[in-house]
Order: C-alpha cells, then structure tokens, then sequence
C-alpha cells in the first residue's frame, strides 16, 4: 500500500483516467495522500510575443477547474497544475514531494511512440519510485 501517490491527468479521451482512479483508490494505505497533476507544456518563447498575456493564465484556471470537478469526492487529495517538458515534470514533481507510486493513463501505442516515446513510456523509464500504467 502506498502512501503518497501522484496520478498524472491528460486531458485526452483515449487515456483510462477513469482506470488509473479507481487502481489509485486500491492500492492506496489508509489515510494516503492523492495528488492530481496536469502538465502545461511549455509554449516556445518565439510564440509568446503572438498570444494574448491572459491566455496561459486562463488555460491553467480551466485545467485546475476540470481536475477540481475531477476530485471533487477525494478525501486527502489535492490538484496540482504547473509547466514544463510532460515527462521530464512529472518525475521531477514526483522525486521532489516524495511520491512512492505514480499511477499512470497510458494510450495504446502506436509505431510512432515506438519512435518517439511517450509520457508514460518516459515516467516509467526515468520515475525513482513504483508506476502503475493503466491502459
């Protein structure tokens, strides 16, 4: 059983959150800590000059408010949002508040992901505690 487990969300409709929720739920110790994290990725600074200054901000107020919506029945969880490279982040996060489990949607892979990887490919591969992929 785990204590302080992070379960990383993408907003896509291919990725078992629902899945990856339910595992959380299971294999959680009593009293364990839930974190919801959402990954912006970093807009090029070339591209910036081009958006509106509110627009990042906005984009990041929707996404806590689908992951409040989200966890809305959670006890001992929170929602985290924050920037940078998805899978680089995500263990980072992870290394840095002592998470000892991620609990991960994966999509199933394509010959692309064979090429180029993919987040959850990435947090298995470089994630310093246990990871739980959820197809």
């Amino acid at each position: 059983m785990y204590s302080n487990i992070l379960i990383p969300i993408a907003f896509d409709t291919e990725k078992n959150v629902a899945g990856a929720i339910e595992i959380a739920k299971r294999i959680a110790s009593d009293g364990a800590s839930i974190t919801f994290l959402h990954v912006m990725e970093q807009v090029p600074v070339y591209v910036t000059e081009y958006i509106p200054d509110n627009i990042l901000e906005e984009t990041r107020e929707t996404a806590r408010a689908k992951l409040e919506k989200l966890v809305k029945n959670f006890e001992n969880s929170r929602v985290v949002v924050i920037s940078g490279p998805t899978g680089r982040s995500i263990t980072n996060w992870a290394d840095e508040t002592g998470v000892d489990c991620i609990v991960i949607a994966s999509h199933r892979p394509v010959i692309s992901d064979i090429l180029l990887g993919s987040t959850a490919a990435w947090v298995v591969r470089h994630a310093n505690c246990a990871v739980h992929v959820i197809r």
